[in-house]
């Protein structure tokens, strides 16, 4: 039987008891003598009901159950008909219910243990179970972390996050310093530490987006990458130049992939065939090197991917083909830089591994020159396209290790395509983005009307204080309003002095733009789906249980990027080792092996 039958039953059981007892009623009726109506009306209550009443119980005569039944029925439709017309008061909740969340409010929705959450305040956390045993309580892990500049949305959000050291993570770290304060810790705990360093090309390992392409889908999605967070040279206005751009782009990478060997599959062999493509405005017939090369791959498979892009990129006439090539290497400008050739010939970063150990990856970049973000936002993506694809095919829909992107500064990184589309369905294969941001109008700026969306799929909000004012008013919309009483006096004078004093219920903001404008800079606003919002102290960072492995604790953990990545091999004079000759080696297995050394 489900609650809401019982629930039926419960409330029907008054109109039967009432039914039941109105029997004697029914049997009052019918004991009635007379001639006639009134001689029967004073029967009744002279000598029926008297005699009905000796035995309260029920009489199951018919047609006493019949009178009985009318009766409860009668009683039943009263009360209906009363409910309907009833007046609806929602005393101390007249202009609105708004209210700050307290302790019970966030219990069912916290880890016992304490490294197994995502902490969001120094009150308030979020277990990182997915599939909790009450599904009500089920939320994502997806976090939009708003605070002005000097707010602590590094000290009070992102290092506390990391040291929790539950997932796999992907940093942004504007200006580097992420790495060198919690890299130490990371790297005691097992993790294995990646970083791809925009800022310094020396202090990073290399990645190439070319290593992560497995289909035509890729290519597609790494040239969507690539012209909505670069800028070329064609006009703004007209879509006709980036189109262009895209089937160029997806034609050489096409070639790249399926033709060149693997040393030469990464920008520089695409830079390369951009400067040996040839236009001349007065021979339409001229034949470059690269037409050369698609006219001979056109012969061996006239059905290939690339063949078939770069025939729409030739319907351009060569003043257009012109244009597009001027386009094309202004966008790509940046390749240009040797270093950047060199960083992105190879990969070390093995995006496609996160979900399967625990790894912590550092998307180092510059917070105020922005050449060289493109490749973060490819980086995530083509890091948000692999992982899915993986958990899907691999993992049975979930990876066994839980990914976090801690986006930083997400606004600098430029425009990850389809976000809005990947924060609704990362959360089922184990994966969660926290956007850090200084304002909301930030977000709206870069994705426009898909802004409202992407923050619906972040079920936390933490505001850590600002002044922009559209967050502002955003923000105290959001918390609602509450009732307060107000009462007013009233003082009249003349020849009789009186005095008045009414008291009166008024609708109020949970807290307005100025109270939050001027809020205590120790304090923050949480608001987690379905849960009233939280007023709450900032995470003090000195309080996490792995605190000293940061060198805010013991400069000593000081995490030197450049020591990681360039390590020797250091020989002793007393240490015994082996030299072998690679060149020399025989396939002969009766070979002596050289000596020991010392």
């Amino acid at each position: 039987m489900t609650a809401k039958t019982k629930k039926r039953l419960l409330n029907i059981i008054p109109y039967v008891a009432i039914g039941l007892f109105s029997t004697n009623i029914g049997e009052a009726i019918r004991l009635s003598t007379g001639k006639n109506a009134s001689e029967k009306m004073l029967s009744f209550f002279t000598e029926g009901l008297g005699v009905a009443f000796e035995n309260v119980m029920p009489s199951l005569v018919p047609f006493d159950l019949l009178i009985g039944a009318l009766i409860g029925g009668a009683f039943r439709l009263i009360m209906y008909i009363r409910a309907k017309n009833a007046k609806k008061f929602r005393h101390g909740r007249e202009y609105g219910s708004a209210r700050w969340g307290t302790q019970a409010d966030i219990e069912p929705f916290k880890d016992p243990t304490f490294k197994n959450n995502v902490i969001l305040t120094a009150t308030e956390s979020l277990t990182m179970e997915s599939r909790p045993k009450a599904p009500k309580y089920a939320r994502n892990k997806n976090v939009l972390c708003v605070g002005g500049s000097g707010s602590g949305k590094t000290r009070f959000f992102i290092k506390p996050n990391l040291l929790q050291m539950h997932s796999s993570y992907v940093v942004t770290d504007p200006k580097g310093q992420l790495i060198g304060e919690t890299g130490k810790a990371l790297y005691k705990n097992g993790y294995d530490i990646k970083v791809f360093n925009t800022i310094n090309f020396k202090k990073s390992m290399h990645y190439n987006p070319f290593m992560y392409i497995h289909s035509e889908k890729d290519i597609l999605k790494l040239v969507t990458a690539l012209i909505s967070n670069t800028k070329g040279e064609g006009n703004g206005n007209d879509p006709f130049w980036e189109k262009a751009e895209t089937l160029f782009y997806t034609a050489l990478i096409g070639y790249i992939y399926y033709e060149a060997p693997t040393e030469e599959k990464n920008f520089a062999t695409m830079i390369e065939f951009i400067n040996a493509f040839e236009v001349r405005e007065d021979d339409e017939d001229f034949k470059n090197a690269v037409d050369r090369m698609f006219d001979r791959l056109k012969k061996k498979d006239p059905n290939h991917f690339a063949v078939r892009q770069y025939a729409k990129f030739k319907l351009a006439a060569g003043k257009t083909a012109k244009s597009i090539l001027v386009s094309c290497g202004a966008r790509l400008a940046p390749f240009d830089i040797a270093e950047l050739r060199e960083i992105t010939s190879y990969d070390e970063l093995e995006l496609d591994t996160l979900g399967d150990k625990k790894t912590a990856l550092f998307l180092i970049m510059s917070d105020n020159d922005p050449t060289f973000n493109f490749l973060i936002a490819m980086v995530y993506t083509q890091l948000f396209n692999l992982l899915c694809e993986k958990a899907d095919d691999v993992y049975h829909g979930r990876l066994p290790i839980h990914v976090r992107c801690l986006i930083d500064e997400a606004a600098n990184i430029g425009q990850i395509p389809n976000l809005e589309k990947l924060v609704a369905t990362i959360r089922s294969r184990e994966i969660s983005a926290c956007l850090v941001l200084q304002t909301r109008s930030q977000l709206k700026a870069i994705y426009k009307d898909h802004a409202d969306t992407i923050v619906g799929n972040m079920d936390s909000q933490l505001f850590l204080g600002g002044s922009e004012p559209t967050t502002l008013k955003d923000l105290s919309a959001a918390l609602g309003k509450e009732t307060i009483d107000t009462y007013n006096t009233g003082e009249t004078r003349g020849r009789d002095e009186n005095h008045s004093l009414n008291y009166n219920k008024l609708g109020k903001d949970l807290m307005s733009v100025d109270e939050i404008a001027v809020m205590d800079g120790n304090k923050c606003i949480l608001q987690l789906r379905g849960v009233r919002p939280f007023m709450s102290d900032k995470y003090d960072l000195t309080k996490h249980p792995n605190y000293h492995l940061t060198p805010d604790a013991d400069e000593r953990n000081y995490f030197d990027v450049g020591k990681f990545l360039h390590h020797e091999l250091k020989l002793n004079k007393e240490d015994v080792y082996e030299v072998v000759d690679a060149d020399a080696v025989s396939d002969d297995e009766g070979e002596t092996p050289s000596e020991p050394r010392v």
